[in-house]
């Protein structure tokens, strides 16, 4: 990978050495600390299906799903799994990971739109299940950007508390199997099931998240949506006889969003910081469709080696997409500190959001 210094491996083939400064501007304008990610763990139910079995479902190829997506196979949640059982294996894997345990964390903020019932939220269930007795808790609803989300939240609570345990959670997770439309290509080929968190913490600059930017585009919020079930359409058996319930997407407007926002996400976090897009060691996307995201590289300044794409093996698990990746990435080694990581997320709502870290030592 092209890197700013060098690149992570040409850093680390001399030795130690002094790591690189980022630009003042990439660090939040709080006093203090600043913050990053400290651990990442993730949990996938189940074996995996693989998409030659889906595609069959659907009269298609058995070859026709992954010639067009990437995505090889994606995982289902056993009758008994909620999005809080995966929320919670996933979390506690991130703490493990960063030598914590649940007394430490101070705030959990879950993304989902897969939640296990409408009212209370998933995270004070997850709150429970991990024994996290000194955290706030609480759900964002940006759907596949609700990692992104979370972490502005998580960032902010942290930078402005005083005398809260010193970590927050931030998890993604979908269990999409429930809302699907196995007879309904455009969504049955694409989403899966699982969830994944981070722990974020203090830093010690120059390390820690730049800005977080954040969007949102109400007039596209038709685009990707469970259209019952609210206060709008309440469940009823006309809902239930219309698949309302069930996830519905405008494949077009859809695939025309992420073509034109990923690009842009890129480029305004390079410009930001005064950088070129081949300067990041890292770029770990949303990827609803692996093929498609890995396609826009080349428009957006990168080298496809510079993308985390783990979409392949999973589908599109939403809010759950980015930590997994990153995760992914992390237990790869392709991350190393000093690095410039740049998160970009974008999903239904219609929403996006960005932020580049200066990956701190482990």
């Amino acid at each position: 990978m092209t890197g700013h210094g060098g690149g992570r491996a040409e850093r680390r083939s001399g030795g130690p050495g002094p790591l690189p400064r980022p630009r003042p501007d990439q660090h939040l304008p709080f006093g203090g600390p600043s913050w990053a990610i400290r651990a990442t763990g993730s949990y996938l139910p189940g074996d995996g299906v693989p998409s030659a079995e889906v595609s069959e479902s659907l009269g298609l190829d058995p070859g026709w799903i992954e010639s067009r997506t990437g995505i090889r196979r994606r995982h289902v949640a056993a009758p008994a799994e909620a999005a809080s059982d995966l929320a919670a294996a996933a979390a506690d894997r991130a703490l493990r990971a960063a030598g914590l345990d649940a007394a430490d964390v101070g705030l959990i903020v879950l993304g989902t739109s897969t939640p296990d019932v409408i009212a209370p939220s998933t995270a004070c269930r997850v709150q429970a299940m991990l024994g996290a007795r000194r955290a706030a808790a609480f759900d964002i609803s940006a759907a596949c950007t609700g990692f992104v989300f979370g972490l502005q939240t998580a960032v902010g609570w942290l930078a402005t508390q005083r005398g809260s345990a010193p970590y927050a959670l931030v998890v993604g997770v979908e269990v999409y199997s429930r809302f699907l439309n196995r007879a309904d290509r455009a969504t049955a080929a694409l989403f899966g099931d699982g969830a994944a968190a981070a722990v974020v913490g203090p830093v010690p600059p120059p390390y820690g998240f730049g800005p977080i930017t954040l969007g949102s585009d109400g007039a596209g919020a038709d685009d990707v949506l469970i259209p019952a079930g609210g206060s709008r359409a309440p469940a009823s058996a006309d809902t239930l006889a219309g698949l309302g319930h069930t996830i519905h997407m405008d494949g077009r407007a859809v695939r025309d969003f992420i073509a034109e926002i990923f690009p842009r996400l890129v480029g305004d976090a390079a410009d930001a910081a005064g950088l070129k897009p081949a300067d990041l060691d890292l770029v770990v996307p949303h990827q609803p469709n692996p093929r498609l995201v890995a396609s826009l590289a080349g428009g957006a300044g990168l080298d496809p080696a510079q993308l985390a794409i783990a979409g392949q093996d999973v589908g599109n698990i939403g809010a759950a997409s980015i930590p997994y990746a990153l995760d992914r990435a992390v237990r790869d080694d392709r991350i190393g500190p000093g690095d410039l990581v740049l998160l970009a997320g974008f999903g239904a709502g219609l929403t996006w959001g960005h932020t580049l870290i200066t990956w701190p030592p482990t």
